[in-house]
């Protein structure tokens, strides 16, 4: 990019910001009192996590987390998505709240707003504390109960600075992989009979909205979703049917139920969960609390046909002539548009405002010296970030952009071999090396101003 056009300007107030999460960034996980979480019992189970590794270290940003903010500050943002960890607050997820961790997101919290950066935290991002998961885990109502007693503890101690807040990171992704196919922590492999888990999660975020705004009222409260555009193999009407079915399990689950206070219609196809009791009386008016905004995470659409490998009867597709990640996802930016305009018309005023929560790409990066050149990423983010500004022209309430992610971090069941940071981190030393997608970004940011 050598000058800013029109499609990398945004109005004023648009925030653009970085992403991160507390287990893939911030290593210390025996200090100041944290206990396990689901994530540190998952990736110390041999062969679960790739090369066995695991985020007992991360990107150290525990100790190292004035160094990154100085990179924040330096990128120019105007606000830092990160995330609580449950476990430095409530080591057993229960009970009072841990001085020592509430006392490490005060410092963390007051470092940001010195720098100029609003913090915006997410409650929580998969770490669920490992006594919760023994007792159920997101399988039972009271874990439910136990997310609203901690969002309490957090926006207690931290509201009066703090005014934007995120409740759960992709809840669809912990019911799916962590769950369902036990891909992720903690490991459970219930297919189709992992709908509990979305529904305990969801009213958790619900409960956790009203737990937010009784200790810190006037905060914005939202949730991020992953959302994937989901296209059939073909018109085959099996095809548009199987689509149809992997959309509402994947997306609309999860965002009918917060915008509207529904399920889809092809929920009992699917959750395969017996138990009329599971949702009770008040529960989806709980879930459906109003929101200040919608989190959208978006990384890549995906291609469905129907088929007999599964119970669903859904197979994935390989989406045709785009270029793949290092993640071997395709590249589409079309689809950052389509899941944008998509929520608009879809939810019509029942939507609230919009921020792009996470978008990225991981690719293989090698330093050369002092520095990273990452030509794939700046393409990849260049394209996502005009996506969104065809959105916004096309009357989409879009008011900010995330980043996903400040650095390269360990990456779940991928260890430590997928990179999506602005900043290449070098594990065995922990140099932190901006890449050209960093000082690309900054140039964006820059230009706004």
């Amino acid at each position: 990019m050598t000058e800013l056009d029109e499609g990398l300007r945004f109005g004023d107030g648009f925030l653009f910001g970085t992403a991160t999460s507390a287990y893939q960034i911030e290593g210390a996980v025996h200090e100041d009192g944290r206990g396990p979480s689901i994530w540190d019992t998952f990736s110390h189970t041999p062969g679960k996590t790739r090369d066995g590794d695991t985020g007992d270290v991360a990107c150290d940003a525990y100790h190292r987390y004035r160094e990154d903010i100085a990179l924040m500050a330096d990128l120019g943002l105007s606000v830092c998505r990160f995330s609580i960890a449950w476990p430095r607050i409530q080591p057993t997820g229960r009970g009072a709240p841990n001085p020592a961790g509430i006392a490490h997101y005060d410092r963390l919290v007051d470092a940001l707003l010195g720098a100029g950066i609003a913090p915006c935290p997410t409650l929580y991002h998969w770490d669920l504390p490992q006594t919760l998961e023994d007792g159920g885990g997101w399988l039972v109502r009271d874990t439910a109960d136990r997310f609203a007693e901690y969002a309490g503890h957090v926006g207690a101690a931290l509201g009066d600075r703090v005014r934007m807040w995120i409740t759960l990171n992709e809840p669809n992704v912990v019911t799916w992989k962590g769950y369902g196919l036990g891909r992720h922590a903690p490991g459970r492999t219930l297919l189709t009979r992992a709908f509990p888990v979305a529904h305990y999660q969801l009213l958790g975020h619900g409960l956790a909205v009203g737990a937010l705004r009784s200790v810190a009222p006037g905060v914005s409260v939202g949730i991020a979703n992953n959302v994937q555009p989901v296209h059939p193999a073909s018109d085959n009407a099996a095809d548009v049917a199987a689509a149809r079915l992997y959309d509402a399990m994947r997306n609309r689950v999860f965002v009918d139920s917060v915008l509207l206070g529904t399920y889809p219609d092809e929920l009992p196809r699917f959750h395969g969960h017996p138990d009329p009791a599971l949702i009770a009386d008040g529960d989806l008016a709980t879930i459906s609390a109003p929101l200040d905004f919608l989190g959208v995470n978006y990384y890549n659409p995906e291609m469905v046909r129907a088929g007999d490998s599964n119970p669903l009867g859904v197979e994935l597709a390989l989406w045709p002539d785009a270029p793949r990640t290092a993640f071997d996802w395709p590249v589409v930016p079309d689809g950052m548009f389509e899941v944008l305009t998509d929520l608009r018309d879809g939810y019509g005023e029942a939507l609230p405002p919009i921020y792009v929560t996470e978008n990225g790409a991981a690719f293989e990066d090698t330093p050369e010296g002092s520095t990273v050149h990452d030509p794939q990423r700046v393409e990849y983010l260049d394209a996502h970030l005009r996506a969104v500004r065809r959105a916004i022209d096309a009357g989409v309430d879009v008011r900010g952009y995330f980043c996903w992610s400040l650095l390269d971090n360990f990456e779940w069941a991928e260890g430590y071999s997928k990179r999506f940071g602005l900043v290449y981190v070098d594990y065995p030393t922990q140099r932190r090396i901006p890449k050209d997608s960093y000082a690309w970004y900054r140039r964006v940011i820059a230009a706004q101003r």
